[in-house]
């Protein structure tokens, strides 16, 4: 196999997006609820790349770093079932507020607006409050915690060592509910664990 070039390093996140069940109540919460700008919705009819002929509406929601959180509105091939409360472990977004105060205050607002929102949850790096947005996304605002730099590093430092110990620990159920074949790291330096 060839060498690889190097890595480019890549900046932040452009923006992630997501299925909504409706634009317009997404744009409730995010933009009435959580404060962001409505950055752009562009209204298109065939899907770029396959042509398939399936109107959708793209909307755009701009975070305070530029960044940006967007959804699709495409009811022609929604499955209702999507839109149900997803475990935060398969889905979830975290939005950082600067401090803690911050985050409680966001918290109060979006009680305020009758939006159920419990935290907050010390999780020793950050604290966050949790709520769900009207596609059954679990939204995550959270603050980073005086340690937070120090915790990171000291993670940073073991982090091999925790993943070899967790593969470990976890491969043969891994095998018997994925098989052995979807777990071959393919062109990694990390190679995969056999027994």
């Amino acid at each position: 196999m060839a060498e690889a070039p190097p890595a480019i390093p890549l900046g932040g996140i452009h923006h992630n997006a997501f299925r909504c069940r409706d634009a317009a109540q997404t744009r409730w919460f995010y933009e009435e609820v959580l404060g962001l700008k409505a950055a752009a919705g562009l209204v298109i009819d065939t899907v770029p790349g396959t042509g398939a002929e399936t109107p959708y509406m793209h909307i755009f929601f701009e975070l305070g770093d530029g960044n940006y959180i967007a959804f699709f509105d495409s009811p022609y091939d929604a499955d209702a079932d999507w839109f149900d409360a997803k475990n935060s472990f398969d889905m979830h977004v975290a939005i950082e507020a600067k401090t803690r105060g911050d985050m409680l205050a966001m918290q109060d607002r979006i009680k305020a607006l009758g939006v159920k929102c419990f935290g907050p949850i010390d999780h020793d790096f950050v604290e966050s409050v949790y709520m769900y947005d009207p596609n059954g996304i679990q939204v995550e605002i959270t603050c980073r915690t005086a340690d937070h730099e120090r915790i990171m590093a000291d993670e940073a430092a073991h982090l091999d060592d925790v993943m070899a110990a967790w593969s470990e620990r976890t491969r043969q159920l891994k095998e018997e509910k994925f098989g052995a074949d979807s777990l071959a790291n393919r062109g990694s330096r990390w190679p995969a664990m056999r027994h």
